[in-house]
């Protein structure tokens, strides 16, 4: 559970009521950076780990934390993985790194840009990520300068599912995926590659097919294209995607209706095309907020008439793996060309 983001004073009564629902919950731990949220932890002995945000990138730093109680530090990104080993040489202390996903283009996320132009903090969870719109470069006299792109801001995802046993025998006790905002496909298969990538390395079967598989599968999930950040040197202009904003992967989502109804003992649903018509053979996702559904249509029927394709506008039933709910959001996967 987090509560790591900037706490001003008419936060403080209610970190404390989180801190305690947390204790009272069983939560493993808490991730923070305010002192005044670690001492409220300390308080209500409530187990906590040091956020990112703390941007700990040596190893008195992480020597400090430690004495304070911390049992895990969430690492700097802008690290390489020999700093990280060196910390965790100097320091018996668990520490966890970011492996995967978005990558914030200041400092471990401390950025003023979206407070500064919508007055939406990323320090307070609220980022609008301005990094990932278009620029333009002018000096004060009006000049425009030329840039390899539009999105100059707008860093490449982390990917790190081939140093897998680099990362490990530096003696990094957790690995952290960036996930906020991604759908329910995303966490999985994420999840699954990395933790696919760890058990292969402990059974000593860690093989480039194996590698080439796992990154087949990552780019077929919400990416802005990979890079290895920090790890092995600052990265350069290999680490920007300049000329796309936001995801390239190998297929998009596209909004074609919304679930109406629901019968559960024939596992129907009702789906109103208010965007986009469908057709046969096409693979949907069903998502809403209990739901996460994804399959292939091989039949579906108008007015208990089985029809191949259906236009914008019109109402289907089609047979659903699982239970879903009405206003849950029916999306069709297109591959991009």
């Amino acid at each position: 559970m987090t509560i790591n983001s900037v706490i001003y004073n008419n936060n403080l009564k209610k970190a404390e009521i989180l801190v305690k629902k947390a204790k009272q919950g069983n939560v493993d731990a808490i991730i923070v950076w305010d002192l005044a949220v670690i001492e409220i932890a300390k308080k209500e002995k409530m187990p906590f780990f040091i956020s990112t945000q703390a941007n700990v990138s040596n190893y008195k730093t992480a020597e400090f934390y430690k004495n304070l109680g911390a049992r895990r530090i969430v690492l700097a990104r802008e690290l390489t993985l020999k700093q990280v080993k060196e910390i965790k040489d100097k320091v018996d202390l668990e520490i966890e790194t970011f492996v995967h996903g978005a990558m914030c283009v200041a400092i471990s996320g401390r950025c003023i840009l979206s407070a500064y132009l919508f007055g939406k903090s990323s320090n307070c969870g609220a980022c609008a990520q301005p990094c990932r719109k278009s620029w333009k470069l002018i000096d004060s006299k009006g000049n425009e300068f030329e840039t390899q792109g539009k999105y100059f801001l707008n860093a490449k995802d982390l990917c790190m599912i081939e140093f897998v046993p680099e990362l490990i025998k530096a003696g990094i006790d957790s690995f952290k995926i960036e996930g906020r905002r991604r759908d329910p496909k995303y966490i999985r298969t994420t999840a699954k590659c990395y933790r696919e990538a760890v058990d292969a390395h402990f059974n000593n079967t860690f093989t480039k097919e194996k590698v080439l598989k796992w990154k087949k599968e990552l780019l077929e999930v919400y990416n802005r294209g990979f890079s290895t950040g920090f790890y092995f040197g600052e990265p350069g202009k290999e680490g920007i995607s300049y000329n796309k904003a936001d995801n390239v992967s190998k297929y998009e989502k596209v909004l074609i209706g919304h679930i109406t109804h629901y019968y559960p003992k024939i596992n129907v649903a009702l789906v109103n095309l208010k965007h986009k018509g469908l057709s046969l053979n096409k693979t949907i996702q069903i998502e809403g907020n209990k739901t996460f559904i994804e399959q292939t249509i091989n039949s579906m029927e108008m007015q208990h008439k089985k029809v191949k394709i259906a236009k914008k506008g019109e109402e289907i039933a089609i047979k659903v793996n699982k239970k879903v709910f009405n206003n849950d959001n029916v999306f069709v996967l297109k591959e991009r060309i």
